[in-house]
């Protein structure tokens, strides 16, 4: 017990814990964007296609409600299958993902070429020295030539 709570306390206290929050922060925002997206954007598209039906509203339905007819109050609730509800959240997922996804392509993407432009700088630096150097090297023979001459 005393070895795994070291080793939680060292995994714990690994990473850099503003980084974390930072990300937990960012992470909730990107969610709830992207549940607008779901809800707002593709949920209506999707029930245009379906005929105005809410994709949450799909169900199979195993027993019906019973309803006391004296009262109209429901004595035994319904008993159904919400596959719609099931399909909704699939959907949400693959949503995300896909979000998480081109968003992490899009900063890696960014990344790379940040990087690729201070590799191509640093390589035009070092050509730029090595031309420096040939210049001087190439004087100095100049001028020993000349002493040689003389």
């Amino acid at each position: 017990m005393k070895k795994f709570l070291s080793d939680f306390k060292a995994f714990a206290l690994k990473g850099n814990i503003v980084d974390m929050a930072i990300g937990v922060v960012i992470g909730g925002a990107f969610g709830k964007i992207v549940t607008s997206l779901v809800n707002d954007i593709i949920t209506p598209l999707i029930g245009l296609l379906t005929g105005n039906i809410s994709l949450s509203e799909l169900k199979f339905v195993l027993a019906p409600a019973v309803i006391d007819a004296v009262t109209g109050e429901v004595t035994t609730p319904e008993l159904a299958v919400t596959y719609g509800a099931f399909l909704q959240t699939v959907i949400d997922f693959l949503i995300i993902a896909l979000s998480i996804f081109i968003v992490m392509r899009i900063a890696m993407n960014t990344r790379k070429k940040i990087e690729d432009m201070k590799k191509k700088e640093e390589e035009a630096k070092e050509e730029e020295a090595e031309e420096e150097k040939e210049t001087e090297l190439s004087v100095l023979l100049e001028i020993r030539e000349l002493l040689k001459k003389e």
